[in-house]
């Protein structure tokens, strides 16, 4: 059953850190009231990707994180991440919110 009022109710926030960063920065996430969240891997090719190493173009991995949160915890949530994660310095990785229109899967939240 999809939930139709969701985007009253939750929001997604994605942050895309450096590969190792991801448990460290759950687990800061965990502790602000996240109760998990979904990892990706990838790599980089944004303005700071650009490092060589003897000739050769590195591509830096990054760990993406999924986070699905409660609005009410958006904030507390995200502040947490973009700390774990030294969002604040340059190609460190970033993160934002993006509102969830429609949701299915989370029954484990009451009605």
């Amino acid at each position: 059953m999809q939930r139709q009022n969701a985007a009253t109710e939750f929001q997604l926030i994605i942050a895309i850190v450096e590969a190792g960063r991801a448990s460290a920065t759950m687990d800061a996430a965990r502790s602000v009231g996240a109760e998990g969240c979904t990892i990706l891997y990838g790599r980089g090719v944004g303005v700071h990707e650009h490092d060589t190493f003897f000739g050769a173009s590195i591509e830096p991995e990054k760990e993406i994180l999924m986070i699905l949160i409660a609005k009410a915890n958006t904030d507390m949530v995200l502040e947490a991440v973009v700390s774990a994660g030294e969002l604040n310095e340059p190609g460190r990785g970033i993160a934002f919110v993006t509102d969830v229109v429609k949701i299915a899967g989370i029954v484990h939240i009451g009605e």
